[in-house]
């Protein structure tokens, strides 16, 4: 159960530990220095008001009525051809206009012309080959977030795509099902083309989580997070680092989208593309009573048990598998997936989506006790320690750090040596700005956040861990799989793009 102590483990301050109990109320601050969101919510777009300024005449886009459009799923990429070994696809990257905000279009960097970009479905043990065509006019690297990849199809910063290229990469999916994703990588430019829209999910799966009974087919719906700021003719503006202005929050692409549900179990697969906004999630229905759901896995795959939580904790690049039954609820009852952190006017980012409960359905769909099995963790070797700060808001500088050093693509700054096991603490040493820490290659697990124990929810695989001003967390890591040169870095990606990357290589 998230408890008080996690809450507060977690860098939430008092007030939000109360709101835990009471998802439907207005939520107080959350973090020190950032406002919370409110239950109420008239998404007016007025991103000037949201930075604190005023805005000029006709900078933002009309209002978009909060739940008034259904949410739409990601189109599912068939592949054009299959052996019996491996699965072949072929995505463009291109320029489209897209609706996102109701009867305009809206220029954005696509995968196939698709915002979201089209969800691959993938089979552990079963190999996928993507090829990838670059019609844009900048270069473009494509990385599979979460995967467990050689060097050559990592999809590393500096290892892109020309525009009017193509590359082939191969996927051997040797690893437990999870909910992946791809994105845009080319350093210095990854930023700007994610917040347009080159990213997409992979969402792989295996034999042993398909006997588990776990929702599936069309109970089984990926939510992929992003945020926006829009302009008077409905035109995505991108200014590095500026997320107190990117207050339109798109679920699959739509803002403030409604999915209507039947009174059974739903799972859903929860992806936070943005890049920079955190979000503290609660079930709400107006009132004070709590909503717990079922997390069922994260970034790397499934927990070994379902850990039932009131919140769902999600930064930049972190994955949440979690249940739903909303066989609880009488039919017609509407919940709301309230977010209560900002930065940005609660009227604008307190809100996700709802939910809108239909009739009571057969279900056969089940949550079993027991989920997988975790290995135990392996005697480390090597202990390291690593420091994330940045130019604070104010300073007047635009570059961020590990360990005082910005990035340098000739540098390695980690010597890992093949077969290891280490434990890595990485401290957000920033006075007022959260980061969160991604390795590329291996997931970890937590052993500690600030000296203590991880929540349950946290006690999974995983490949990114988020860090308020001043925590600490202690990972472990084992580099078995591939040997080569890899980046670790903030996903917080406007923060990457400023300096907060190294790289280590695995020899």
């Amino acid at each position: 159960m998230f408890s008080r102590r996690h809450a507060i483990r977690l860098g939430l301050t008092t007030g939000a530990v109360g709101a835990v109990g009471a998802a439907g109320g207005v939520f107080r601050t959350l973090t020190a220095g950032q406002p919370a969101a409110a239950d109420a919510v008239q998404p007016a777009a007025d991103a000037g008001a949201a930075a604190g300024k005023a805005a000029p005449a006709g900078a933002a886009a009309a209002p978009v009525e909060p739940f008034s459009l259904p949410l739409t799923t990601p189109p599912v990429l068939a592949p054009y051809r299959r052996t019996k070994t491996a699965d072949h696809y072929r995505i463009t990257m291109r320029r489209a206009g897209v609706e996102i905000l109701p009867g305009t279009r809206t220029d954005a960097l696509t995968y196939n012309g698709s915002f979201t970009g089209p969800t691959i479905r993938a089979r552990t043990g079963r190999t996928t080959v993507v090829q990838q065509v670059n019609e844009l006019d900048m270069p473009t690297s494509v990385h599979l977030h979460g995967g467990n990849n050689p060097v050559a199809h990592d999809g590393g910063m500096m290892d892109t795509i020309a525009p009017g290229r193509k590359r082939t990469y191969v996927y051997e999916n040797k690893q437990p099902g999870a909910t992946l994703w791809t994105h845009d990588h080319a350093h210095h430019m990854e930023s700007e083309h994610v917040y347009r829209g080159l990213s997409g999910l992979y969402l792989l799966r295996d034999p042993a989580e398909d006997k588990l009974g776990l929702p599936s087919g069309k109970y089984d719906i990926p939510l992929v997070l992003r945020d926006a700021h829009f302009d008077a003719g409905a035109q995505m503006v991108y200014t590095m680092d500026d997320a107190e202005n990117r207050t339109t929050i798109l679920v699959n692409g739509r803002p403030w989208p409604y999915l209507e549900v039947e009174a059974r179990k739903y799972r859903f697969r929860l992806v936070n593309s943005c890049n920079l906004r955190i979000f503290v999630l609660a079930l709400s229905d107006g009132s004070a009573t709590q909503h717990p759901v079922q997390q069922i896995g994260t970034d790397g795959g499934l927990l070994a048990a379902p850990a039932e939580t009131p919140v769902l904790v999600l930064s930049p690049g972190e994955r949440i598998d979690f249940v739903v039954d909303f066989s609880k609820y009488a039919p017609g009852t509407k919940l709301t997936l309230a977010n209560m952190l900002g930065p940005g006017p609660t009227e604008l980012v307190g809100q996700v989506m709802r939910f809108d409960i239909g009739e009571r359905t057969a279900d056969a769909s089940r949550v079993p006790d027991t989920l997988t099995t975790l290995p135990a963790l392996r005697k480390p070797t090597v202990e390291r320690g690593f420091e994330l700060s940045m130019d604070e808001p104010g300073s007047g500088g635009h570059r961020a750090y590990i360990n005082g050093r910005t990035f340098d693509p000739d540098r390695i700054d980690t010597h890992i040596e093949w077969g290891s096991t280490e434990v890595w603490t990485v401290t957000n040493k920033s006075a007022t700005v959260p980061h969160n820490f991604h390795t590329h290659l291996v997931q970890f697990r937590i052993l500690e956040r600030d000296g203590q124990p991880p929540y349950p929810a946290e006690t999974g695989w995983k490949d990114t861990v988020l860090l308020f001003p001043g925590q600490t967390a202690k990972l472990q890591l084992t580099f078995d799989s591939h040997r080569g040169v890899y980046p670790y870095h903030c996903h917080m990606i406007d923060h990457s793009a400023m300096g907060m990357m190294a790289q280590m290589k695995i020899a």
